[in-house]
């Protein structure tokens, strides 16, 4: 079975690149699944129900999140009906919708999806380890294959979580820095694990974002309008190739596509 991840999807730029590769990769590399984290679909912060929609749409099968996705009010209801989004897991248990799901596809075996946050530099939220490690046995019991997105500042705590769940899971991918790393490998027991996924979106930025304004907030320290940026947009993730039997990954490959299409 091969499974598409894609890396943070940003703004418009993004969502036009998920519409534009995923049904020519879905069709050219054999693309059983898609996931890809849109928490910052909408304008570059947050999901809309517009947004959700539009990725649903162009072929994702499960959205992802991490800590802005509670940016737009409206993702509130949004979540509550959408079983396909997820918010992290360790997130209290009283925050909206679920941080994992199983997902069955006509002639396909079920995938789960687990959603996770880090907690170094980032939001406090519950033990991402703990928590996984629960959830992961409660899903064992309806699939072998699960993909863990995990949406973390630290590489060290994304490849900690990587060890720590490798042969219990197909794939531990991160994601939130927006900056694909190189690390993709197959861990000793099976799990496939790269530290970021990188971002879907326009790379001629900083991090999405247009590049003036970004400087203009280092060098003054005063608020700017963060806009979306346009240009050099590309679809950055990984393709896993999982054995739908023993739910190990065979490989993992890096990608990065161009998107030259415009609206």
């Amino acid at each position: 079975m091969r499974i598409l991840f894609i890396g943070d999807v940003v703004g418009k730029p993004g969502r036009r690149a998920v519409a534009t590769l995923v049904p020519r990769l879905r069709e050219e590399r054999d693309i059983d699944f898609v996931i890809a984290n849109g928490e910052n679909s909408a304008h570059g912060a947050g999901l809309t129900a517009s947004t959700v929609d539009a990725l649903l749409t162009s072929g994702v099968d499960v959205i992802t999140s991490g800590d802005h996705v509670w940016d737009q009010k409206e993702v509130y209801e949004v979540i509550q009906r959408e079983a396909r989004l997820l918010r992290p897991l360790n997130f209290p248990a009283s925050a909206p919708g679920k941080g994992s799901t199983v997902v069955r596809l006509d002639g396909l075996p079920p995938v789960g999806v687990l959603n996770l946050i880090g907690r170094v530099f980032m939001p406090n939220t519950d033990c991402p380890f703990r928590a996984a490690e629960a959830e992961v046995a409660r899903l064992l019991t309806q699939t072998k294959i699960i993909i863990v997105d995990l949406h973390a500042e630290a590489t060290s705590e994304k490849i900690a979580m990587g060890r720590f769940l490798d042969g219990k899971v197909s794939a531990v991918i991160g994601t939130h820095t927006h900056v694909a790393t190189a690390d993709e490998h197959i861990l000793p027991k099976g799990t496939a694990y790269l530290s970021d996924a990188g971002m879907c979106g326009p790379h001629d930025s900083v991090l999405g974002r247009d590049v003036g304004a970004v400087l203009q907030r280092f060098l003054t320290q005063m608020p700017q309008k963060m806009e979306v940026a346009e240009g050099d947009v590309a679809l950055c993730g990984a393709i896993v190739d999982v054995d739908e039997t023993t739910g190990r990954a065979r490989s993992i490959e890096r990608i990065r596509i161009p998107c030259d299409e415009r609206e």
